[in-house]
C-alpha cells in the first residue's frame, strides 16, 4: 500500500509503518494524504474520514495518474525551477480564452 500511495502522492513518501497505522486505525492521515487516498479509492474524503455523506464519487479522470507523477516531478525541482513552472502556468492560463 505504501508503494502505491507514494506513486500517487506528490509530497514526501510515507513509510510502510505509517500505512499500517492507517489501516489498523491507529492513526489518521493528514488531510492532503486523505484526499489522495480518497481519490485512489474512488470515495469522498469526507466519507473516508468521517464515514458520513456519499461514499462514491463520479467518474474518475483517465489522466489522474499522470497528474500525480507530474506533481511529484515538480516537487522534486529546485525552488527556482518550481518558480519557473509557476510562471509558465500563469502565462499559459492568461493566454487561454475565457
Amino acid at each position: 500500500m505504501a508503494r502505491e500511495f507514494n506513486r500517487r502522492y506528490p509530497g514526501a513518501p510515507v513509510t510502510l509503518h505509517a500505512t499500517r497505522k492507517w489501516l489498523e486505525g491507529e492513526a489518521i492521515p493528514a488531510q492532503d494524504k486523505l484526499r489522495v487516498l480518497a481519490d485512489w479509492l474512488g470515495v469522498t474524503a469526507e466519507w473516508l474520514r468521517f464515514g458520513q455523506g456519499h461514499a462514491l464519487v463520479g467518474v474518475r479522470e483517465p489522466n489522474r495518474e499522470f497528474d500525480y507523477q507530474l506533481m511529484r516531478d515538480i516537487a522534486a525541482l529546485t525552488e527556482a525551477h518550481q518558480q519557473v513552472v509557476r510562471d509558465l502556468v500563469k502565462s499559459l492560463r492568461r493566454a487561454e480564452p475565457p
